[in-house]
């Protein structure tokens, strides 16, 4: 079977697409604005309950989670994770520390801390990718368990 070029191809699109998928699901997950999954399950608990469409939401949540998370400790294991989340902390420290962002600003540095995540989430979905271009090797998975 013939490879296409969406499966042989990786663009600075396609990382961007990866990033915007996994900002989505950081964002509906919870966000600083009110208006997220958390807060609405939590309004659920003091109003008329849980019902089917909670269930079927958080189910989907958890799935999309699940793969992200999976897909990301695959490709980048402890060490490559850790080392995403120091680099990306130390930028929002940079950040911080020549002014472009209020250290007192409890919402800006959620939001930053938010999308943080969510490109912590989009270099494990691309590093087989990246890798692939930066050496020429490709990632197996060699687990067959």
């Amino acid at each position: 079977m013939a490879k296409t070029t969406a499966t042989t191809r990786f663009t600075a699109m396609s990382f961007v697409w990866r990033a915007l998928a996994a900002l989505v699901l950081v964002l509906l997950t919870f966000n600083p604005s009110g208006y997220s999954f958390y807060h609405w399950l939590w309004e659920s608990f003091s109003g008329e309950g849980l019902g089917p469409v909670h269930y079927f939401l958080l189910a989907v949540m958890v799935a999309g989670w699940s793969i992200l998370l999976v897909a990301t400790w695959n490709a980048l294991d402890t060490f490559g994770m850790v080392l995403v989340a120091v680099l990306l902390g130390t930028l929002v420290w940079l950040l911080v520390d020549v002014g472009v962002v209020s250290a007192d600003s409890t919402g800006a540095i959620t939001w930053i801390a938010l999308v943080c995540i969510a490109l912590l989430l989009a270099v494990g979905l691309s590093w087989s990718h990246i890798w692939r271009r930066m050496t020429g090797q490709y990632t197996v998975d060699e687990s067959n368990d």
